[in-house]
């Protein structure tokens, strides 16, 4: 892990060249953290302070699914690790074409990956020692490290995209049944509760410390192989951005990319009906809906700012996706809410309630944004 001040040095794979070349990448990565890094509480302040019925809508929209089932905020994760996907072509392709070995790549991607889920400990946990049994070693940062890597190996050793794709179908259709085949003891097989589902039981058996619901966790070990198709969704869409052949129009690699999301959207919802969407377990289906709507919002931003050019407004989350990770794992450090109520407090004592609860939010949310808007000022940015 590194930081960097230099403009002109060579983006690491955390953050690949797609920072300078598609700017809508960088856009709707910033997007799709802005919601993590609070964003969704806006909506649900407002429905706890105001009573609005839209307002309640919006704030369950703007929360998971208990099991099965799929809500807009279940693709805020997928959608992060779909574009670790597609900034591949970008980095590790650009990186081929100037002849860097194969093995030399590889060692960095590995490198990254591990470093991701050690990050990712390191989050759940603190810096300060805890008994192994008390530790909870899966995390968001672990998948998209492992499946990153993953994805990223398979782009990197089977070029031949035939293969890509066939790695594809097999991870998702390997996966439903293993799922469905394979049986649990004292459950059977094809049981997908939480206490039965074979991903489960493997974590169970498997994985050292505790597990975040105790019987199963949503970032474990086995489900991780479907979300390895996630990044491999996000491999496919960019290679399509990056290519110079007949698709080589701005506007039909758009067309190209709605006609994909569609299509996952149908194949996984009619896979739902047999193997349901469930993103704790990240089901073969669920990987699709949401690898479907992650296409299409690339698409939407893609359209808008690198095809029409409109990209003024997408500089806000530009700065966030600029140093993503840095701004996830930075809350765990920095007391951003203690800064928000010593610069905002005072001003805001003087509203309503709704007001006041409303721009607590929006003030923790600025003073994010500037401490990350410093750093993009002075060209400090995260790389793992």
């Amino acid at each position: 892990m590194q930081s960097t001040s230099t403009a002109s040095s060579e983006p690491a794979l955390a953050q690949p060249a797609p920072v300078r070349r598609l700017m809508s990448l960088d856009a709707l990565r910033g997007f799709d953290m802005f919601w993590i890094a609070g964003g969704e509480e806006i909506f649900h302040v407002l429905a706890k302070t105001t009573g609005w019925a839209w307002a309640f809508f919006m704030a369950e929209q703007f929360t998971h699914v208990e099991w099965d089932g799929f809500r807009p905020y279940d693709c805020i994760f997928p959608l992060f690790l779909f574009m670790a996907g597609v900034s591949t072509p970008f980095a590790v392709g650009s990186r081929l074409e100037r002849g860097v070995a194969k093995s030399e790549l590889a060692r960095k991607i590995i490198t990254r990956g591990l470093i991701l889920v050690v990050l990712g400990i390191v989050y759940n946990n603190g810096l300060f020692t805890k008994p192994i049994s008390d530790m909870r070693f899966p995390s968001v940062l672990a998948r998209i490290g492992l499946a990153g890597m993953f994805g990223q190996l398979i782009y990197l050793y089977f070029p031949n995209p035939k293969v890509q794709y066939a790695w594809f179908a097999g991870l998702l259709l390997g996966y439903w049944a293993a799922m469905k085949l394979i049986p649990v003891p004292g459950c059977g097989a094809g049981v997908l509760t939480m206490d039965c589902s074979l991903a489960g039981y493997v974590d169970r058996s498997v994985l050292p410390g505790r597990l975040y619901l105790k019987v199963h966790d949503p970032e474990g070990l086995f489900s991780t192989i479907p979300a390895i198709a996630t990044a491999l969704l996000g491999i496919f869409s960019g290679k399509l951005l990056r290519s110079d052949g007949p698709s080589a129009h701005r506007d039909q690699k758009t067309l190209w990319l709605v006609l994909g999301g569609i299509s996952c959207l149908v194949l996984g919802y009619s896979w739902g009906l047999v193997f349901p969407i469930n993103k704790n377990l990240w089901t073969s289906s669920f990987t699709l809906v949401a690898g479907g709507w992650s296409i299409l919002m690339l698409a939407l931003f893609y359209w808008i700012i690198d095809v029409k050019k409109v990209s003024g407004w997408a500089f806000f989350f530009t700065v966030i996706g600029m140093n993503s990770i840095l701004i996830y794992i930075a809350g765990e450090f920095i007391d951003f809410e203690y800064a928000a109520k010593f610069f905002f407090s005072g001003i805001l004592s003087f509203f309503s309630e709704p007001i006041r609860a409303v721009g607590a939010v929006l003030a923790f949310l600025a003073v994010k944004w500037a401490f990350l808007y410093f750093l993009y000022k002075k060209k400090v940015f995260l790389r793992v």
